[in-house]
């Protein structure tokens, strides 16, 4: 085989080389495009690799965090069916739906055993809630600051648990005029009592509340 000089190499004229220069070059172009090719493929395959990996890691940590809240599934449920017990003895505590009436009348005259004037004391539409009812009252109230604290102590110590909550309450001395003792305070706006539902009223509420749920 002669030495070739590839410097004296036609590049466009490449069908005029000898055979064996010929042969060096298609060999060379082969391993380059099996190269290429092998690079592509192992390439794809690592990024494969790498996808699968991270999706492993993702799986293993949902797996992990799922397998924890299925250990504590036991004790958890447990917990939520003592908590519930615990509300609903909680809620039969409050006044029931017969006893409501009897309520009213009594905070009625607890306020007036304390001295205070009702000037309007009127119980308005229950509104109903999951387990329990509350009962607005819209009152207007003159007494002095010690007449409202006996009130509300004398409320404490009814018989029955009452729960009161004040809303756009406002309280403010009441204008002087004659015939109209010092210290007098009036209080206005609305407070509301509450009571429990009993099973089957708590059933009407959930029902209703599944048909609302429902209709969107």
């Amino acid at each position: 085989m002669k030495n070739f000089d590839l410097n004296n190499l036609d590049f466009n004229n490449a069908g005029a080389w000898p055979v064996p220069v010929k042969a060096f070059f298609a060999t060379l172009i082969v391993i380059i495009i099996l190269f290429l090719g092998w690079y592509s493929f192992v390439s794809n395959q690592q990024n494969q690799l790498e996808q699968l990996q991270r999706t492993e890691q993702d799986l293993r940590r949902d797996f992990e965090a799922k397998q924890a809240k299925a250990v504590n599934l036991e004790p958890l449920t447990a917990q939520l069916k003592e908590m519930e017990a615990m509300l609903q003895q909680m809620l039969r505590q409050l006044p029931s739906r017969t006893e409501m009436p009897d309520l009213i009348v009594d905070i009625s005259q607890t306020a007036l055993a304390s001295g205070i004037q009702n000037e309007l004391f009127q119980p308005q539409p229950e509104n109903r809630k999951a387990f329990y009812a509350e009962k607005p009252i819209s009152l207007r109230m003159v007494g002095s600051y010690h007449q409202f604290g006996d009130f509300v102590s004398g409320v404490a110590s009814l018989p029955r648990v009452v729960i009161m909550t004040m809303h756009d309450i406002s309280l403010v001395p009441r204008d002087a005029k004659e015939g109209v003792p010092s210290g007098q305070l009036v209080l206005e706006g609305t407070v509301k009592t509450y009571r429990y539902l009993d099973d089957e009223e708590a059933a009407e509420v959930a029902a209703a509340a599944a048909t609302v749920q429902g209709a969107k």
